[in-house]
């Protein structure tokens, strides 16, 4: 079974979800996770509610949305591996020091302090600035991918890297 998180960079939710969908149709058994601000957020990409609807409705599963519910990942509940995806640099930051406030990162460190494999699917504004040296903390660590990356719009928004 694969966990596949989502974080708050809701304006790539909708690509996340046909990834999933994609997984889904691949045979994968699904275990969804959502922050806590997924979970309860509506923006201007889409209802918190419509987003739960389709991700339990694909997935069959309840999403975990809580830290105490997202603990036993790991030594309890064996994952395959856990995707993050997309992974806001403000998780990615919390992970790379051990913080875990929300129940995505719970969720990776459980995992991880099993040697699970993380997949990291990165969308940051701030990816080639503040949140660099979270990169480069977890690019080196056993277990930690990352989807390769390319800047979504160099002019714009030169600091931000988006998982392809």
């Amino acid at each position: 079974m694969l966990g596949y998180a989502f974080c708050g960079s809701f304006c790539t939710h909708a690509s996340s979800l046909r990834e999933l969908e994609r997984l889904v149709q691949s045979g994968y058994e699904i275990q969804p996770i959502f922050s806590e601000t997924v979970w309860r957020t509506d923006t201007r990409f889409g209802r918190a509610e419509e987003l739960r609807h389709a991700v339990e409705s694909l997935c069959r599963r309840e999403i975990i949305h809580t830290v105490v519910d997202a603990e036993p990942l790991g030594p309890a509940i064996r994952l395959d591996a856990l995707i993050l995806a997309p992974c806001t640099g403000n998780t990615l930051a919390k992970i790379a020091n051990g913080i875990t406030d929300t129940a995505v990162c719970m969720a990776a460190k459980a995992h991880l302090r099993c040697d699970g494999r993380l997949l990291i699917a990165l969308a940051s504004n701030d990816a080639m600035s503040q949140n660099l040296g979270s990169i480069a903390s977890l690019i080196t660590r056993r277990s930690v991918y990352f989807v390769p990356m390319l800047q979504d719009d160099p002019n714009g928004k030169p600091h931000s890297l988006v998982a392809e």
